[in-house]
């Protein structure tokens, strides 16, 4: 029977499968499983976990022409990818719709559910002379 599932879907599955192991203990083993898809996927589950239960602002993985690979943390504040006009529009449309935030400014509490737990985040908005900013404001 073929299987069906999506990366995506396989990913999220591995991440509530491992989400109470040590992430760094089995990535690793991870370079001796003979199913090199499925580790693939297992290690972005794990490292995604590591950045989670670590606070980590970024996971990066480098592999140079050689073959020769590298993969740090990073566990300080840094400057994330933008996503550009577009899509960043349709973030501000996303927030102000989730949350009803109307007007220039405003601030909301926002829910997110992860596996059986919850983190509540506090979200600001603000439009001022045609700046417009979203924050999201984690629990310290």
């Amino acid at each position: 029977m073929k299987d069906t599932d999506s990366i995506h879907k396989k990913l999220q599955d591995m991440c509530n499968c491992f989400a109470t192991n040590d992430p760094l203990k089995e990535m690793s083993i991870l370079k001796d499983d003979t199913n090199k898809g499925e580790a693939a996927v297992k290690w972005l589950s794990l490292a995604a976990l590591h950045g989670v239960n670590n606070n980590a602002k970024k996971v990066s993985i480098i592999r140079t022409a050689e073959g020769n690979v590298r993969v740090t943390a990073e566990y300080r504040k840094t400057e994330l990818p933008s996503p550009g006009s577009d899509v960043t529009e349709g973030i501000f449309a996303a927030v102000r719709e989730i949350t009803h935030i109307e007007g220039k400014k405003g601030k909301s509490a926002l829910a997110l559910g992860i596996r059986d737990s919850n983190l509540d985040l506090r979200v600001k908005l603000k439009l001022k002379d045609g700046k417009e900013k979203v924050v999201l404001e984690f629990p310290r």
